[in-house]
């Protein structure tokens, strides 16, 4: 997996439905555990809440869960998730919260109410597109480096840092995928002097 899609911060939003008090809570999150963890606080937050309908999908073993959390079977849980995956979002888990106003919503209802309670914690918490990304660094000459930054920059890369010293040394990221082109662009324009070296790899926020 060259990228995927995930939520950029943790977020909460809320509405009501029929005097029923729905809340959707999101977060990014990495591992099964971390999932509920964040799952057992917002059910500890809200322990007086009639239910705590949790979802959650993430890139460790495609893993995908849900509950209904003693709605009717069908009608929370699945939805939540539904939301997640149309989405097209991993490593994020999903709360939404319901406060019981007294009102029957009937199935159709509750699919609507979890599914929109899902959707508005997602617009809050927003989506980013994180991509392998290469770390790397050139060093260089101050006369090349005019022509250095222009090039990361044309070519997708994020500078992180630059160290000026008897060289310039550029300390950059760039997505995996154009690294390896770079880098030939590279040794051309500075006829073989300069090459990147690559120091390590990790998904990167890169929108």
């Amino acid at each position: 997996m060259q990228s995927y899609k995930t939520i950029r911060k943790a977020a909460s939003a809320e509405f009501v439905e029929k005097h029923s008090r729905f809340i959707g809570y999101i977060a990014p999150v990495t591992t099964a555990e971390e999932a509920n963890e964040f799952i057992a606080s917002i059910k500890s937050k809200h322990w007086d809440a009639t239910h705590n309908v949790p979802a959650y999908i993430l890139r460790q073993d495609n893993a995908k869960r849900y509950s209904d959390d003693g709605e009717p079977q069908g009608t929370a849980g699945v939805p939540v998730l539904s939301v997640l995956e149309k989405a097209e979002l991993v490593d994020c888990v999903c709360v939404v919260t319901r406060y019981f106003g007294g009102t029957l919503l009937g199935t159709g209802g509750l699919v609507r109410a979890y599914s929109h309670g899902a959707s508005i914690a997602v617009e809050a918490g927003g989506i980013v597109t994180r991509a392998l990304c290469k770390k790397l660094s050139v060093t260089c000459d101050y006369g090349f480096y005019g022509k250095l930054s222009p090039m990361i920059l044309e070519a997708g890369g994020v500078i992180e840092d630059t160290l000026f010293e008897d060289s310039v040394t550029v300390l950059f990221r760039l997505s995996s995928s154009v690294a390896d082109t770079f880098n030939a662009k590279l040794i051309d324009a500075s006829n073989g002097r300069y090459a990147v070296t690559v120091n390590g790899e990790e998904f990167a926020d890169i929108d």
